[in-house]
């Protein structure tokens, strides 16, 4: 049996610089599934808070049971997606007993389902013995979905494409993080529809705040990244901005939304004046953690 910690993630900075196109495929490809894809340039990092799962080997079958959230535990689960794909790209038909138990909120932008798939990845490809390499595992990843294949890598990056073109970055040190959910979650596919209605949209300068983040330097962090989405996400959730501000007003020196929202953070620069925030935030908002970042994006154990 396999027990795994799969760890959310923030978006530092989140950038869209067009969709998938004829002219970016290779032409000597047949046509891309990833056809009007967005194309990414975001500056994410895993952090601490984490889902927990556990694989059993099974002769035959595939089944999933989850505690923690109401998430569907059916073939939509993205867990249960990533299983089946790794099955259909390399054969065999092993099957594993899957437990999921949740912590890291849900519609919230931190990538919670994307973890899960990208952990059961790696555990069933050690479970199983399929012995494929980790670029065979990053393009099954990018089968299960867009986030997929940074949440496989974790740690900080750059990335870019569709969110396989992953740079890995080495920061100076861990931050501390203050993150709330002060609302409903958001569905990922409307605020992308919201952003593409939208015109005269401000762009993020990646490469300096990449630049910054690497020296946890937030207030140039602070002048330079951004997040294309918030907008969208706010107008249909204005408590993200309140969320923002309240981070800001006890004690962040960065705070924005991660993805396409609703989970804001907030980076401190003194741990003490992190928990300060996290008792003063949990006291409005409910649904609000205490947390770092994270080197790796999953850890496995083997009983």
């Amino acid at each position: 049996m396999l027990r795994l910690k799969a760890r959310a993630k923030i978006n530092w900075s989140l950038d869209i610089r067009g969709t998938v196109t004829q002219e970016y495929e290779r032409l000597d490809k047949p046509a891309s599934p990833y056809r009007g894809y967005h194309l990414m340039d975001m500056l994410m990092e895993s952090v601490a808070l984490a889902d927990e799962l556990t694989l059993e080997y099974r002769k035959a079958g595939l089944s999933l049971e989850v505690s923690g959230a109401d998430v569907p535990a059916g073939e939509d689960n993205l867990v249960l997606k990533a299983a089946r794909t790794l099955q259909n790209c390399f054969g065999g038909d092993d099957g594993a007993h899957i437990t999921l138990h949740k912590s890291i909120p849900t519609g919230a932008g931190m990538g919670g389902g994307s973890a899960d798939a990208a952990a059961v990845l790696l555990g069933l490809n050690r479970l199983w013995g399929v012995g494929a390499s980790p670029n065979g595992l990053q393009s099954v990843a990018l089968m299960v979905g867009a986030d997929v294949p940074f949440m496989l890598a974790g740690g900080l990056a750059r990335v870019g494409g569709i969110g396989d073109a992953i740079t890995p970055l080495r920061p100076l040190h861990r931050a501390t993080l203050v993150v709330v959910q002060p609302c409903l979650p958001l569905s990922t596919r409307e605020v992308f529809a919201a952003y593409d209605a939208r015109s005269g949209v401000r762009h993020p300068d990646t490469a300096r705040a990449e630049a910054a983040l690497l020296a946890r330097d937030y207030a140039s962090l602070s002048a330079t990244a951004g997040n294309v989405l918030a907008q969208a996400s706010e107008r249909a959730r204005p408590q993200i901005a309140e969320a923002v501000a309240a981070l800001q007003a006890t004690g962040a020196h960065f705070a924005t939304m991660t993805g396409s929202g609703s989970a804001v953070f907030g980076a401190f620069t003194d741990e003490n004046a992190a928990q300060t925030a996290y008792r003063t935030l949990k006291k409005r908002w409910r649904r609000c953690w205490l947390t770092e970042t994270a080197e790796e994006g999953i850890t496995i154990t083997e009983e």
